[in-house]
């Protein structure tokens, strides 16, 4: 997507001038706050940290601060525009920072150019950070800045210039000669550029087993060899004993490119010259070294990264840095070391291995991304990446002794990185490990539908069922190739097929015989085993599956009408409702009935409200019931208001240990405080409610609806309560992780579920 320069302005000009702030993380409403946090409380944590100054960590935020730090020599493609000039940079560092592992961030401009001044002026304010990113300092100062610093201080100095490519870009080197079929210590690899970026690129290779001899390096003047005698002191490791000159000369023969230089000087003809099966990482920007179209037209069997989002394959430095600094951050590291930096490598590698979330597929507008040569390196908006490298990073420093302190439970370590991003889900995560534990035969409709086959691959491979594919065997079949779906070794049923004809049969006498007294003939009901719906729920019936998903292609009501007819009601109420469970940071809230019964009378509102209670018990949670509707508390006399309050005092009188109480209107549902003030005689008293009942349907359907397009949260369902067996619909065309949860509470329900009836 291109931007124009009056957009940019804009963007950094419009609001509050600039990209970041600074806001408080404790209270400060009242003259108590304000004495805590300055004078005289203060002084305290200053006595503590005198004694001891690693107590900064326990009392100050240094432990989660980072310094952004530039002299503006080196900035972006700009070159040296000065410490001011580059300091919307330096805030965008910070933004990036934060939204991608909530590190903060100040960033210091320093004007000054030498190297021992930039050093001092680093070393001296050092006390306030937990860690100091370097940026945008030219070679070859920067090298000996960050090696002095490194030296000097007891915290993490790293120059992402030098390190950030270097660490993304290996990552996709260890899978580009995966894809391949090559060898690391038999690559012949071409730099072109000599700077920071690709000196350490090059020594980063080296270390993971390139051979120093088969780095071909060429600066502004071409090829570094031994014969030159203006190179420096980096540069001259590089150099090779070869009269060749020319980056034309060069490439030919090479299984690798790294372009960190400018744009348009990698020819086609080229790349044609190359090894088989070349790779090409042209990461100018923003124009690189050969375009990727141009890569392609001239050799299909390239692998080609660029530094640009519009192409596949993108080395962005965002990729490592704020993942590195968690995880050094994390265990109040001294230093981010060698060891660190391959550790991200290795995890940003086996990341792009990993099944892609939808999220992630349709951030990028991609039906499913699949590792291989247009997918080698994973995206920046992966949610996985911190939960995937910070730990990695992490461990390294403990392995190799850099570590203040030692992370001892990392599935409790992920969860809480997951919290500090806003992305953990317990009710999920628990929901996921039962089902986990006892796995279920699930029949899964609409099976010859990409979105549904892409969870049903996701579902096996994260053990959560035993899916059972129902659908045309071709289109299946069809849809699996063309997308590498690891799910054609599943059992595969197509109810049409010449092959299930006695299975309808079948199923059709017992469709016959539940429903014959009802309207039904035997050509009816045979009729009915060419539905899916019919067909599947009669698998669950007979004991073939466990449980049943449908209604991804199907209205509601075609998929709830087997299910009543076949199965029947699990409850003395001979009642079913429908249950969305709405996921906010606040926990999860669980909104009844918001997909069966229209105008419910007080008794249906009842029943739905016994019917929820009695599902949400499955995952452990105790419910907290409010009964909403426009009034409170016989503020309004008549219509859905009555029937509200009639509900509430048949529950209050039949089933008194229920916490349940209504009418209220939903503010005060929400928030506690207030309740307890305005109606202290509530039956809820100050306690969360966790669960909203709905005065009818529209009012249910329209508030979930309005949560999830409004709302930061997630939706999981619908629900369906009230049905003997487990039969679960989904929303049309519901996401892959929608169907996948709801694939996790049909295994629970099929555990919990037995043929007997609920006594409501």
């Amino acid at each position: 997507m291109s931007t124009t320069k009056q957009d940019a302005l804009q963007y950094h000009e419009n609001g509050r001038p600039g990209k970041i702030e600074v806001i408080p993380t404790k209270p400060y409403s009242s003259q108590l706050d304000l004495s805590l946090a300055y004078s005289p409380g203060v002084a305290e944590p200053c006595k503590e940290i005198e004694q001891n100054k690693d107590d900064a960590y326990r009392y100050t935020a240094k432990g989660n601060l980072v310094g952004v730090i530039s002299n503006g020599t080196a900035v972006l493609g700009l070159g040296d525009i000065g410490a001011t000039a580059g300091k919307p940079v330096m805030e965008g560092k910070g933004l990036l920072f934060k939204v991608f592992a909530d590190v903060d961030v100040f960033d210091i401009e320093v004007d000054e150019k030498g190297v021992d001044e930039m050093i001092k002026v680093v070393k001296a304010i050092a006390p306030t950070f937990g860690g100091i990113n370097l940026e945008d300092i030219k070679a070859p100062e920067c090298f000996e800045i960050e090696t002095r610093l490194q030296e000097m201080l007891d915290i993490p100095v790293f120059h992402d210039d030098q390190h950030g490519t270097a660490i993304i870009s290996a990552a996709g080197l260890l899978n580009a000669i995966e894809v391949s079929g090559k060898k690391i210590e038999n690559i012949k690899v071409v730099v072109n550029g000599a700077g920071a970026s690709a000196i350490m690129c090059s020594r980063l290779y080296i270390s993971l087993g390139v051979k120093r001899e088969n780095v071909w390096m060429l600066d502004s003047k071409g090829l570094m060899t031994t014969q030159r005698t203006d190179l420096n002191k980096y540069k001259i490791d590089f150099a090779q004993n070869s009269q060749l000159t020319k980056l034309e000369e060069v490439i030919k023969g090479a299984d690798m490119f790294l372009g960190l230089s400018k744009g348009n000087i990698l020819s086609k003809e080229m790349v044609q010259t190359m090894a088989d099966n070349p790779i090409v990482f042209a990461l100018a920007n923003p124009i690189p070294e050969i375009s990727y179209e141009d890569a392609i037209a001239a050799r299909p069997d390239v692998i080609v990264a660029t530094g640009r989002s519009d192409y596949p394959n993108q080395v962005n430095n965002v990729l490592g840095f704020p993942f590195i600094f968690r995880g050094a951050l994390d265990v109040r590291a001294k230093a981010i070391n060698e060891e660190m930096k391959k550790a991200a490598v290795y995890a940003l590698a086996e990341l792009a291995k990993k099944d892609v979330p939808d999220q992630v597929n349709a951030a990028y507008k991609s039906q499913n991304l699949i590792f291989g040569k247009e997918y080698i390196i994973p995206k920046p908006l992966d949610p996985r990446l911190i939960t995937e490298v910070a730990p990695a990073v992490a461990k390294a420093a403990m392995d190799t002794g850099v570590a203040r302190l030692d992370i001892v439970d990392w599935d409790q370590y992920k969860i809480d990185l997951m919290k500090r991003m806003g992305i953990y889900n317990k009710l999920v995560r628990d929901i996921r490990t039962r089902a986990k534990a006892d796995k279920k035969r699930i029949v899964f409709s609409d099976a010859d539908n990409f979105k549904v086959l892409k969870a049903i691959e996701v579902v096996r491979s994260q053990n959560i069922a035993e899916p059972i594919l129902l659908g045309d065997k071709q289109k299946i079949e069809e849809i699996a190739y063309e997308n590498n779906l690891n799910v054609l070794d599943l059992p595969i049923i197509d109810n049409k097929s010449k092959e299930e004809a006695a299975k309808r049969a079948e199923f059709a006498q017992l469709l016959y015989e539940k429903r014959q007294r009802k309207g039904l003939n035997k050509e009816e009901a045979l009729y009915q085993m060419l539905d899916r719906n019919y067909f599947g729920v009669m698998m669950v019936e007979t004991g073939e599956a466990d449980g049943f998903i449908g209604g991804f292609s199907n209205k509601y009501a075609d998929t709830i009408r087997p299910a009543i007819q076949i199965s029947g009601t699990n409850n003395t109420l001979n009642h079913i409702a429908g249950m969305y469970i709405v996921m906010t940071k606040k926990g999860p809230y669980f909104f009844a009935d918001t997909t069966v019964n229209y105008e419910p009378s007080y008794r249906t509102l009842a029943d739905t409200t016994l019917l929820t209670v009695n599902e949400i018990k499955k995952f452990n949670i105790d419910p907290v019931v409010a009964m909403v509707s426009y009034s409170n508390f016989g503020s309004t006399r008549e219509g859905s208001p009555k029937r509200v309050r009639n509900a509430v005092k048949h529950l209050h009188e039949n089933y008194p240990e229920l916490l349940v109480d209504g009418e209220m209107q939903a503010n005060y549902a929400f928030n506690s405080e207030l309740r307890a003030k305005r109606f202290p005689f509530s039956k809820l008293g100050t306690r969360d409610v966790n669960t909203i009942i709905f005065p009818s349907l529209s009012s249910g359907n329209i508030a979930y609806k309005m949560m999830h397009e409004l709302g930061q949260v997630e939706i999981i369902g619908p629900i369906l309560l009230g049905i003997r067996k487990p039969i679960h619909v989904l929303q049309q065309q519901s996401s892959v992780r929608e169907i996948v949860d709801m694939a996790a509470i049909a295994v629970v329900d099929a555990q919990t579920k037995k043929d007997q009836i609920i006594e409501l």
